[in-house]
């Protein structure tokens, strides 16, 4: 009876180290493939597509994938999100914050985009969570925004001192993006919606601006790019920084939880600087290094509970 019961616990226990394995390599994986985003938009920008080019790949081949589950799930109702709410939500975390994004690259270097969006998205969640959620933020969470003010302080001075007013105005519209998604995190909680349920409304109703983008920019344009960038991007943007991360960070947040997985959604600025340098040449700065890291050092306090 004791073996049996040994047995039976040595199961369970290698059971658990499987799915907390499979938990960090998803985790690990997702962003991987944000940062490859990243990286992607980076390069697309240097090819020649436009931010609305690279928008039309980010979302129409995912919204073509997801358009039978909305249909099936419901499109009266959008999944049970609604209308006003679906719409609210494509604008905070959807194609109209993902152009800005875009745009923000034709000013900065792929090191200011990748870690000022994600720390103020990091630093609006903190506020919006205290102020619109009522929640109790700990003195660690705190000690982490400020660290993280510092090190966006740190990126800001190379723009100021080295790029000039370009790099100031790239600087703040990854401000401006990182605050929107912090208003999309927040009204997901405050609506209680799912972030699966929410990236396939968000995907499918980006369809609705496909035939606006035909009829007002065409084809011939992004046509011109060739048949191997423009796959390029539909990995990258369309499966990759899409659908496959969301997936990916879900397995890792069931296997997991909530609070252990939050730390790879942290991991992506550090990941895009590396895959920026090892695949399109572009290192970072000392300045950049430097605010990266002070930056990762309060994402992991702020990710701290106490």
């Amino acid at each position: 009876m004791d073996q049996r019961t040994s047995g039976a616990g040595a199961l369970t226990q290698n059971n658990d180290a499987t799915q907390a394995l499979l938990g960090v390599v998803c985790g690990l994986s997702a962003a991987l493939f944000w940062a490859l985003g990243f990286a992607g938009t980076r390069h697309g920008l240097k090819v020649g597509f436009t931010p609305v080019d690279l928008l039309v790949h980010r979302y129409v081949w995912s919204g073509i994938a997801f358009l039978p589950l909305v249909l099936r799930a419901g499109i009266s109702d959008l999944c049970g999100i609604g209308w006003a709410r679906g719409l609210a939500l494509m604008v905070l975390g959807g194609p109209v914050m993902s152009l800005i994004s875009y745009t923000g690259f034709l000013f900065v270097p792929l090191g200011h985009g990748s870690v000022i969006q994600p720390s103020c998205a990091t630093l609006g969640g903190l506020l919006l969570a205290a102020a619109f959620l009522k929640e109790r933020i700990s003195a660690s969470r705190l000690t982490g925004a400020i660290v993280i003010v510092g090190g966006l302080g740190v990126i800001g001075a190379e723009s100021i001192g080295h790029i000039g007013i370009d790099g100031v105005q790239g600087d703040l519209i990854f401000v401006l993006t990182g605050l929107m998604f912090a208003g999309f995190g927040a009204l997901l909680r405050h609506w209680r919606v799912s972030a699966v349920s929410a990236a396939l409304v968000i995907n499918v109703l980006s369809l609705l601006l496909l035939p606006i983008y035909v009829a007002t920019v065409g084809l011939a344009h992004i046509a011109a790019i060739g048949l191997t960038e423009n796959a390029i991007q539909a990995l990258a943007q369309g499966v990759l920084a899409g659908p496959a991360a969301l997936y990916l960070f879900a397995v890792s947040v069931q296997r997991l939880g909530v609070a252990r997985a939050a730390v790879f959604p942290a991991c992506v600025p550090a990941l895009t600087v590396l895959t920026g340098w090892l695949l399109l040449g572009e290192p970072p700065t000392a300045l950049q290094a430097a605010g990266l890291v002070t930056v990762l050092c309060g994402f992991y306090l702020a990710q701290r509970q106490r």
